[in-house]
Protein backbone atom coordinates (compact mmCIF):
# COMPACT_ATOMS: atom_id res chain seq x y z
CA UNK A 1 0.00 0.00 0.00
CA UNK A 2 1.55 3.16 -1.06
CA UNK A 3 1.95 5.63 1.42
CA UNK A 4 0.43 9.72 1.57
CA UNK A 5 0.03 12.99 3.05
CA UNK A 6 -1.50 12.65 5.83
CA UNK A 7 -1.71 8.66 6.80
CA UNK A 8 -0.47 7.43 9.79
CA UNK A 9 3.15 5.48 9.08
CA UNK A 10 5.75 2.99 10.45
CA UNK A 11 9.07 3.72 9.01
CA UNK A 12 11.79 1.58 9.67
CA UNK A 13 15.67 2.15 9.09
CA UNK A 14 18.68 0.04 9.55
CA UNK A 15 18.87 1.16 13.06
CA UNK A 16 15.57 2.18 14.69
CA UNK A 17 11.28 2.57 13.97
CA UNK A 18 9.43 5.69 13.67
CA UNK A 19 5.31 6.16 13.78
CA UNK A 20 4.07 9.32 12.94
CA UNK A 21 2.23 11.40 10.19
CA UNK A 22 3.25 11.32 6.77
CA UNK A 23 4.25 15.00 5.68
CA UNK A 24 4.40 16.61 2.56
CA UNK A 25 7.92 17.85 1.76
CA UNK A 26 9.19 19.69 -2.17
CA UNK A 27 12.07 20.91 -0.04
CA UNK A 28 14.60 17.78 0.51
CA UNK A 29 15.08 14.44 -0.67
CA UNK A 30 14.02 13.34 3.25
CA UNK A 31 10.87 11.31 4.05
CA UNK A 32 9.41 13.91 7.00
CA UNK A 33 6.56 12.87 9.63
CA UNK A 34 4.91 14.32 12.57
CA UNK A 35 5.79 12.74 15.60
CA UNK A 36 3.09 12.41 18.53
CA UNK A 37 4.71 15.32 20.54
CA UNK A 38 3.35 17.31 17.77
CA UNK A 39 7.34 17.95 16.36
CA UNK A 40 8.20 16.99 12.70
CA UNK A 41 11.23 15.09 11.75
CA UNK A 42 12.89 14.12 8.63
CA UNK A 43 14.48 10.66 7.59
CA UNK A 44 17.38 9.90 4.99
CA UNK A 45 15.49 7.96 2.17
CA UNK A 46 18.76 6.39 1.74
CA UNK A 47 18.15 4.63 5.31
CA UNK A 48 14.81 3.26 5.34
CA UNK A 49 13.99 0.09 5.09
CA UNK A 50 10.09 0.05 4.90
CA UNK A 51 7.48 2.30 5.21
CA UNK A 52 3.98 0.77 6.21
CA UNK A 53 0.97 2.57 6.85
CA UNK A 54 -1.01 1.69 9.85
CA UNK A 55 -4.07 4.25 9.47
CA UNK A 56 -4.92 6.02 5.96
CA UNK A 57 -4.93 9.65 5.67
CA UNK A 58 -6.34 12.22 7.84
CA UNK A 59 -9.38 13.89 7.19
CA UNK A 60 -9.83 17.03 8.11
CA UNK A 61 -13.85 17.17 6.89
CA UNK A 62 -14.05 14.34 9.51
CA UNK A 63 -16.31 15.22 12.94
CA UNK A 64 -14.24 15.92 15.55
CA UNK A 65 -14.46 13.74 18.82
CA UNK A 66 -15.38 15.67 21.87
CA UNK A 67 -12.69 17.15 24.35
CA UNK A 68 -13.89 15.83 27.65
CA UNK A 69 -12.90 18.14 30.44
CA UNK A 70 -10.84 17.06 33.45
CA UNK A 71 -12.05 19.06 37.19
CA UNK A 72 -8.60 18.47 38.41
CA UNK A 73 -6.96 20.53 35.79
CA UNK A 74 -6.66 24.27 35.30
CA UNK A 75 -8.77 25.46 32.09
CA UNK A 76 -6.32 27.76 30.08
CA UNK A 77 -8.41 30.14 27.01
CA UNK A 78 -6.12 30.24 23.94
CA UNK A 79 -7.34 32.99 21.42
CA UNK A 80 -5.78 33.46 18.45
CA UNK A 81 -5.10 36.47 16.23
CA UNK A 82 -3.16 34.87 13.32
CA UNK A 83 0.49 34.05 12.99
CA UNK A 84 2.39 30.58 12.92
CA UNK A 85 1.74 29.47 16.14
CA UNK A 86 -2.23 28.52 14.51
CA UNK A 87 -0.75 27.12 11.43
CA UNK A 88 -0.66 23.18 10.64
CA UNK A 89 -0.86 21.30 7.28
CA UNK A 90 -3.31 20.34 5.09
CA UNK A 91 -2.93 17.03 3.91
CA UNK A 92 -5.35 17.39 1.22
CA UNK A 93 -3.46 20.46 -0.62
CA UNK A 94 -0.20 19.98 0.69
CA UNK A 95 -0.20 23.74 2.15
CA UNK A 96 -0.27 25.14 5.26
CA UNK A 97 -3.90 26.39 6.81
CA UNK A 98 -4.74 28.57 9.92
CA UNK A 99 -6.70 26.28 12.14
CA UNK A 100 -8.50 27.52 15.62
CA UNK A 101 -10.69 24.39 17.04
CA UNK A 102 -9.71 22.77 20.36
CA UNK A 103 -9.58 19.71 18.81
CA UNK A 104 -6.65 21.38 16.27
CA UNK A 105 -4.85 22.38 18.78
CA UNK A 106 -4.53 19.26 21.08
CA UNK A 107 -4.23 17.11 17.58
CA UNK A 108 -1.39 19.96 16.86
CA UNK A 109 0.13 19.67 20.61
CA UNK A 110 -1.28 16.44 21.85
CA UNK A 111 0.80 17.16 25.36
CA UNK A 112 -1.28 20.30 26.11
CA UNK A 113 -4.13 17.84 27.35
CA UNK A 114 -1.70 16.56 29.80
CA UNK A 115 -1.44 20.37 31.05
CA UNK A 116 -4.67 21.47 31.13
CA UNK A 117 -8.61 21.93 29.75
CA UNK A 118 -8.11 24.43 26.83
CA UNK A 119 -10.62 25.95 25.49
CA UNK A 120 -9.27 28.11 21.72
CA UNK A 121 -11.32 30.53 19.75
CA UNK A 122 -10.11 32.71 16.81
CA UNK A 123 -10.56 36.62 17.66
CA UNK A 124 -8.96 37.54 13.92
CA UNK A 125 -6.91 35.81 11.31
CA UNK A 126 -3.87 38.57 10.27
CA UNK A 127 -0.87 39.29 9.67
CA UNK A 128 0.81 40.92 12.59
CA UNK A 129 2.40 44.04 11.17
CA UNK A 130 -1.61 44.69 10.39
CA UNK A 131 -2.33 45.16 14.22
CA UNK A 132 -4.34 48.31 14.93
CA UNK A 133 -4.99 50.29 17.98
CA UNK A 134 -8.65 48.60 17.03
CA UNK A 135 -7.64 45.51 17.46
CA UNK A 136 -5.97 45.83 20.89
CA UNK A 137 -9.73 46.51 21.97
CA UNK A 138 -10.83 43.07 20.50
CA UNK A 139 -7.98 41.35 21.75
CA UNK A 140 -8.89 43.21 25.19
CA UNK A 141 -12.59 42.15 25.18
CA UNK A 142 -12.14 38.47 24.11
CA UNK A 143 -9.43 38.08 27.27
CA UNK A 144 -12.28 40.25 29.39
CA UNK A 145 -14.74 37.56 28.55
CA UNK A 146 -12.35 34.85 29.48
CA UNK A 147 -11.64 36.45 32.97
CA UNK A 148 -14.98 36.21 33.64
CA UNK A 149 -15.91 32.53 33.09
CA UNK A 150 -13.35 31.68 35.60
CA UNK A 151 -10.43 30.67 33.04
CA UNK A 152 -6.83 30.08 35.17
CA UNK A 153 -5.35 31.81 32.21
CA UNK A 154 -4.61 32.97 28.67
CA UNK A 155 -2.28 32.35 26.19
CA UNK A 156 -2.75 34.88 22.80
CA UNK A 157 -1.00 33.47 19.95
CA UNK A 158 0.35 36.29 17.80
CA UNK A 159 2.53 36.63 15.16
CA UNK A 160 5.93 37.52 15.79
CA UNK A 161 6.73 41.01 14.02
CA UNK A 162 4.26 43.10 16.51
CA UNK A 163 3.71 40.35 19.48
CA UNK A 164 5.76 42.38 21.93
CA UNK A 165 3.99 45.71 20.75
CA UNK A 166 0.69 44.15 21.62
CA UNK A 167 1.81 42.84 24.34
CA UNK A 168 2.92 46.03 26.14
CA UNK A 169 -0.34 47.77 24.13
CA UNK A 170 -2.54 45.09 26.28
CA UNK A 171 -0.70 45.82 29.99
CA UNK A 172 -1.86 48.83 29.79
CA UNK A 173 -5.12 48.59 28.94
CA UNK A 174 -5.70 46.34 32.19
CA UNK A 175 -5.31 47.44 35.53
CA UNK A 176 -5.30 44.59 38.50
CA UNK A 177 -5.27 41.83 35.98
CA UNK A 178 -6.59 38.84 38.13
CA UNK A 179 -4.60 36.08 35.72
CA UNK A 180 -2.16 35.44 33.56
CA UNK A 181 -1.76 36.91 30.10
CA UNK A 182 0.54 34.96 28.12
CA UNK A 183 1.64 36.23 24.49
CA UNK A 184 3.01 33.50 22.37
CA UNK A 185 4.52 33.46 18.66
CA UNK A 186 6.27 30.58 16.27
CA UNK A 187 9.55 31.92 14.42
CA UNK A 188 9.15 29.00 11.96
CA UNK A 189 6.04 27.42 11.04
CA UNK A 190 4.20 24.11 12.13
CA UNK A 191 5.06 22.36 9.03
CA UNK A 192 8.95 22.30 9.22
CA UNK A 193 10.80 20.75 11.90
CA UNK A 194 12.60 23.51 13.20
CA UNK A 195 9.38 24.61 14.79
CA UNK A 196 9.25 26.29 17.88
CA UNK A 197 5.95 26.70 18.42
CA UNK A 198 5.09 23.96 20.10
CA UNK A 199 7.26 24.30 23.06
CA UNK A 200 6.63 28.19 23.45
CA UNK A 201 2.84 26.99 23.54
CA UNK A 202 3.90 23.98 26.16
CA UNK A 203 5.80 26.02 28.48
CA UNK A 204 3.30 29.12 28.27
CA UNK A 205 0.54 26.38 29.65
CA UNK A 206 3.10 24.95 31.71
CA UNK A 207 3.70 28.21 33.48
CA UNK A 208 0.24 29.37 33.65
CA UNK A 209 -0.81 26.05 35.51
CA UNK A 210 2.34 25.96 37.71
CA UNK A 211 2.90 29.29 38.99
CA UNK A 212 0.79 32.59 40.82
CA UNK A 213 2.21 34.91 38.57
CA UNK A 214 -0.37 37.24 37.28
CA UNK A 215 -0.21 39.76 34.76
CA UNK A 216 0.49 40.06 31.06
CA UNK A 217 4.11 38.45 29.95
CA UNK A 218 5.63 36.61 26.71
CA UNK A 219 6.95 33.09 26.42
CA UNK A 220 9.52 31.95 23.44
CA UNK A 221 12.20 30.28 23.05
CA UNK A 222 15.51 31.33 25.58
CA UNK A 223 18.33 30.13 23.22
CA UNK A 224 18.32 28.29 19.92
CA UNK A 225 18.26 24.72 21.06
CA UNK A 226 15.22 23.38 22.84
CA UNK A 227 15.96 23.11 26.49
CA UNK A 228 14.86 26.07 27.81
CA UNK A 229 11.78 29.13 27.29
CA UNK A 230 11.67 32.37 28.81
CA UNK A 231 8.56 34.30 30.32
CA UNK A 232 9.41 38.32 29.78
CA UNK A 233 7.55 41.35 30.92
CA UNK A 234 5.37 42.74 28.60
CA UNK A 235 6.77 45.74 28.66
CA UNK A 236 10.25 45.83 28.43
CA UNK A 237 10.40 42.62 25.13
CA UNK A 238 11.67 43.65 22.14
CA UNK A 239 12.20 41.36 18.80
CA UNK A 240 16.01 41.36 17.90
CA UNK A 241 16.19 38.80 15.21
CA UNK A 242 14.20 38.60 12.38
CA UNK A 243 14.19 34.87 12.39
CA UNK A 244 16.50 33.13 15.02
CA UNK A 245 13.81 31.14 17.75
CA UNK A 246 15.76 33.00 20.61
CA UNK A 247 15.08 36.55 18.76
CA UNK A 248 12.90 37.76 21.40
CA UNK A 249 14.78 39.47 24.63
CA UNK A 250 14.22 41.56 28.04
CA UNK A 251 15.75 45.01 27.14
CA UNK A 252 17.00 47.11 30.79
CA UNK A 253 15.36 44.48 33.04
CA UNK A 254 15.99 40.76 33.66
CA UNK A 255 13.42 38.37 32.22
CA UNK A 256 10.83 37.03 34.72
CA UNK A 257 11.23 33.11 34.56
CA UNK A 258 12.88 29.96 32.59
CA UNK A 259 11.29 26.92 31.95
CA UNK A 260 13.05 23.90 31.30
CA UNK A 261 11.09 22.10 28.42
CA UNK A 262 12.15 18.58 29.31
CA UNK A 263 11.67 18.56 33.46
CA UNK A 264 9.09 21.62 33.03
CA UNK A 265 11.26 23.07 36.27
CA UNK A 266 10.44 26.74 36.25
CA UNK A 267 12.99 29.05 38.27
CA UNK A 268 11.64 32.68 39.02
CA UNK A 269 14.66 35.24 37.98
CA UNK A 270 12.40 37.90 40.05
CA UNK A 271 10.53 37.95 43.36
CA UNK A 272 8.72 41.07 42.19
CA UNK A 273 5.64 40.35 39.91
CA UNK A 274 1.62 40.21 40.46
CA UNK A 275 0.02 36.82 42.07
CA UNK A 276 -3.36 35.61 40.96
CA UNK A 277 -6.72 36.40 42.30
CA UNK A 278 -9.21 35.38 40.36
CA UNK A 279 -11.60 37.32 42.76
CA UNK A 280 -9.97 40.45 41.87
CA UNK A 281 -11.71 43.04 40.22
CA UNK A 282 -9.91 44.24 37.11
CA UNK A 283 -10.21 48.01 35.31
CA UNK A 284 -10.58 47.83 31.26
CA UNK A 285 -9.13 51.08 29.82
CA UNK A 286 -8.71 50.42 26.39
CA UNK A 287 -9.04 53.59 24.49
CA UNK A 288 -6.24 54.66 22.27
CA UNK A 289 -5.15 57.98 20.66
CA UNK A 290 -4.95 57.57 17.36
CA UNK A 291 -3.31 60.38 16.21
CA UNK A 292 0.50 59.68 18.02
CA UNK A 293 2.99 58.62 15.58
CA UNK A 294 7.11 58.11 15.92
CA UNK A 295 9.38 59.71 14.74
CA UNK A 296 13.39 58.64 14.31
CA UNK A 297 15.96 61.42 14.17
CA UNK A 298 18.74 61.00 11.30
CA UNK A 299 21.47 62.75 9.95
CA UNK A 300 20.87 65.48 7.11
CA UNK A 301 16.94 65.81 8.69
CA UNK A 302 14.90 69.08 7.91
CA UNK A 303 12.00 70.12 9.36
CA UNK A 304 9.01 69.51 6.92
CA UNK A 305 8.69 65.76 8.47
CA UNK A 306 8.30 66.93 11.72
CA UNK A 307 5.92 69.83 10.26
CA UNK A 308 3.78 66.92 8.76
CA UNK A 309 2.68 65.95 12.34
CA UNK A 310 1.57 69.43 13.05
CA UNK A 311 -0.03 69.81 9.88
CA UNK A 312 -2.18 66.70 10.55
CA UNK A 313 -3.39 67.73 14.09
CA UNK A 314 -1.17 64.46 15.90
CA UNK A 315 -1.62 65.01 19.25
CA UNK A 316 1.66 62.94 20.21
CA UNK A 317 4.72 62.16 18.95
CA UNK A 318 7.28 59.96 19.98
CA UNK A 319 10.86 61.21 19.01
CA UNK A 320 13.94 58.62 18.51
CA UNK A 321 16.82 60.52 19.39
CA UNK A 322 20.69 59.41 19.31
CA UNK A 323 22.53 58.64 22.43
CA UNK A 324 21.25 60.21 25.89
CA UNK A 325 18.83 61.68 23.95
CA UNK A 326 20.18 64.61 21.29
CA UNK A 327 18.59 65.56 18.27
CA UNK A 328 19.54 67.36 15.24
CA UNK A 329 18.69 70.93 16.18
CA UNK A 330 21.65 72.63 17.38
CA UNK A 331 23.55 74.44 14.37
CA UNK A 332 22.29 76.78 12.22
CA UNK A 333 21.43 74.53 9.69
CA UNK A 334 19.33 72.24 12.43
CA UNK A 335 17.64 75.06 14.15
CA UNK A 336 14.15 74.35 12.08
CA UNK A 337 14.33 71.53 13.75
CA UNK A 338 13.91 73.00 17.42
CA UNK A 339 11.14 75.38 15.83
CA UNK A 340 9.21 72.97 14.19
CA UNK A 341 9.29 70.81 17.57
CA UNK A 342 8.89 74.08 19.60
CA UNK A 343 5.48 74.27 17.14
CA UNK A 344 4.52 71.35 17.75
CA UNK A 345 4.12 71.88 21.55
CA UNK A 346 2.90 74.89 21.26
CA UNK A 347 -0.30 73.53 19.26
CA UNK A 348 -0.88 71.43 22.15
CA UNK A 349 0.92 68.58 21.28
CA UNK A 350 3.19 66.10 23.20
CA UNK A 351 6.56 64.97 22.66
CA UNK A 352 7.90 61.97 24.83
CA UNK A 353 11.87 61.49 23.40
CA UNK A 354 13.96 57.76 23.84
CA UNK A 355 16.92 56.35 22.39
CA UNK A 356 18.13 54.95 19.43
CA UNK A 357 20.10 52.87 21.67
CA UNK A 358 19.02 49.00 22.73
CA UNK A 359 19.95 49.22 26.71
CA UNK A 360 20.33 52.21 28.65
CA UNK A 361 18.30 55.56 29.29
CA UNK A 362 17.80 58.56 28.17
CA UNK A 363 18.90 61.92 30.49
CA UNK A 364 17.67 65.56 30.08
CA UNK A 365 20.29 67.07 31.95
CA UNK A 366 23.31 65.58 30.71
CA UNK A 367 24.27 67.61 27.98
CA UNK A 368 23.29 71.23 27.42
CA UNK A 369 21.77 69.87 24.09
CA UNK A 370 19.73 67.87 25.75
CA UNK A 371 18.38 70.82 28.50
CA UNK A 372 17.76 72.97 25.41
CA UNK A 373 15.03 70.59 24.23
CA UNK A 374 13.41 70.06 27.78
CA UNK A 375 13.63 73.28 28.04
CA UNK A 376 10.90 73.66 25.23
CA UNK A 377 8.69 71.01 26.85
CA UNK A 378 9.92 67.72 25.52
CA UNK A 379 9.35 64.92 28.06
CA UNK A 380 12.32 62.76 28.58
CA UNK A 381 11.08 58.76 28.12
CA UNK A 382 13.67 57.44 31.05
CA UNK A 383 14.24 53.47 30.07
CA UNK A 384 11.36 52.97 27.76
CA UNK A 385 11.52 50.68 24.72
CA UNK A 386 10.42 53.11 22.24
CA UNK A 387 7.29 50.91 21.05
CA UNK A 388 6.60 50.88 24.46
CA UNK A 389 6.32 54.38 25.03
CA UNK A 390 4.46 55.03 21.77
CA UNK A 391 1.12 52.29 23.04
CA UNK A 392 1.46 54.39 26.62
CA UNK A 393 1.65 57.93 25.07
CA UNK A 394 -1.65 56.62 23.23
CA UNK A 395 -3.14 55.12 25.88
CA UNK A 396 -2.36 57.74 27.77
CA UNK A 397 -3.91 60.40 25.72
CA UNK A 398 -7.17 58.02 25.36
CA UNK A 399 -7.85 57.71 28.98
CA UNK A 400 -6.71 60.89 30.25
CA UNK A 401 -6.59 64.50 29.90
CA UNK A 402 -3.03 66.15 28.41
CA UNK A 403 -1.93 67.26 31.75
CA UNK A 404 -2.54 63.68 33.55
CA UNK A 405 -0.84 62.23 30.61
CA UNK A 406 2.19 64.52 30.68
CA UNK A 407 2.38 63.32 34.31
CA UNK A 408 2.02 59.48 33.77
CA UNK A 409 4.06 58.88 30.94
CA UNK A 410 6.99 58.84 33.28
CA UNK A 411 5.36 57.33 35.91
CA UNK A 412 5.83 53.70 36.08
CA UNK A 413 2.53 51.85 35.73
CA UNK A 414 3.21 48.60 34.50
CA UNK A 415 6.92 47.45 34.69
CA UNK A 416 7.94 49.74 31.45
CA UNK A 417 10.85 51.75 33.36
CA UNK A 418 13.45 50.97 36.07
CA UNK A 419 14.68 53.07 38.62
CA UNK A 420 17.89 52.92 37.58
CA UNK A 421 20.44 51.39 34.77
CA UNK A 422 22.36 48.89 35.87
CA UNK A 423 24.27 46.05 33.82
CA UNK A 424 23.24 42.89 35.62
CA UNK A 425 20.74 42.11 32.69
CA UNK A 426 23.02 42.13 30.20
CA UNK A 427 25.34 38.90 31.83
Amino acid sequence: MTAKPGDKVKITTKNKTYEGLLMPNAETTNVVIKLDTGYNMGIDKSKIKTIKVIKKQYSSKSKPSKIKKDSKKPTIAVLHTGGTIASKVDYGSGGVIASFSSNDLIEMFPELKSIANVEAKLISNMMSEDIRFMHYKKIAKAIAEQIKNKVDGVIVGHGTDTLAVTAAALSFVFEKLPIPVIFVGSQRSTDRGSTDGAMNLICAAEFISKTDFAGVAVCMHENTSDNNCVILPATKTRKMHTTRRDAFKAINTKPIATINYNTKKINFLTKKYNKKDKDHHFLLKDKFEEKVGVLRTYSNMDREIIDVFTKHGYKGLVLETTGLGQAPTNIKENLPNYEALKTFIKKGGVIVLTSQCIFGRVHEDVYTNCRRLKDIGIIYGEDMITETAHVKLSWLLGNYNVKEAKKLITTNLRGEITKRSGTDYLD
